[in-house]
């Protein structure tokens, strides 16, 4: 069984209709609705849904917020936990066929299907980890200087039709089994938004697969708040800042072995690790 969390901000309630209608399966058991803005509009219209659990919330942010269903989910019965956005649909169906899976791939700890946008372009949300230079010119650059080093952040040169085993997926749509987040622990609360994805994907990854499989496809409705918003684009600086102050901004070696897999073509098997020299604050 699959339990969901959906953390939302002042959001309308014709995207969580959406979501809901995407969750409608058999297979999902719980589903937490975390409202960082104490809304009693949305409280209403949790209270008759199935499944639903409404969680006031300070607004501490994204991954904080997830962390709050997690917390009460990991002791109750179920194998999967799904974080998802609240501007993600999918047929309800590939819920089952993830499940699938990852029943037969015990040594998966994390999936995210295929991603589409809302035009049918591809969105390339499982890239390399990132350096300093990929998030600079990733956002303050015009979209075709530097398209090298952008598409190989972005893994563009991968067959997008295979499975692969990626340090980095982005957290619009999350499928982790519970045991990998019991052994690798929950989100980093220190981080507001953006690069808790980040952070525990590669954690996840040091002990189990974490995949991109294209069996399934999800339409993603993304809106790149921080190119739309100073105030957003403050926050993503800042935690950019505290995430490469934890893990390191030039020396980072789990980084360098990581994206080395990929380029080695490493696809699907975790290589062994050399011992691995991290700052004591990278430890979780």
């Amino acid at each position: 069984m699959v339990s969901v969390s959906i953390v939302t901000f002042h959001t309308p309630l014709s995207q969580l209709e959406c979501c809901l209608k995407s969750l409608d399966s058999r297979c999902v058991s719980r589903i937490y609705i975390i409202d960082n803005s104490r809304s009693d509009h949305l409280h209403k219209w949790c209270s008759d849904k199935p499944k639903v659990t409404y969680l006031p919330n300070d607004n501490t942010g994204y991954g904080a917020g997830h962390n709050t269903a997690i917390r009460l989910e990991l002791p109750l019965p179920g194998e999967y936990h799904l974080v998802m956005n609240s501007d993600v649909e999918f047929f309800p169906e590939i819920i089952k066929d993830i499940e699938k899976y990852m029943d037969s791939h015990p040594s998966t700890g994390m999936l995210q299907p295929k991603m589409l946008g809302t035009n049918g372009d591809k969105q390339y949300s499982c890239r390399r980890l990132p350096t300093p230079a990929d998030v600079f010119i990733r956002r303050f650059f015009p979209e075709g200087w530097f398209r090298g080093i952008r598409e190989r952040y972005l893994l563009k040169h991968l067959d997008q039709e295979r499975t692969w085993n990626i340090p980095y997926h982005q957290g619009s749509f999350m499928f982790i089994r519970k045991k990998a987040l019991m052994d690798t622990g929950i989100f980093d609360e220190r981080f507001f938004m953006y690069p808790e994805d980040i952070d525990l994907t590669r954690r996840i990854h040091r002990n189990y697969l974490t995949v991109y499989w294209p069996g399934a496809t999800i339409v993603h409705h993304h809106e790149a708040a921080s190119y739309k918003s100073l105030r957003m684009l403050g926050i993503h600086i800042v935690n950019m800042i505290r995430y490469f102050n934890k893990w390191g901004w030039i020396h980072d070696p789990e980084r360098d072995l990581f994206n080395n897999q990929i380029e080695g073509n490493i696809t699907y098997t975790q290589a062994s690790k050399p011992e691995l020299k991290l700052p004591p604050q990278a430890t979780n």
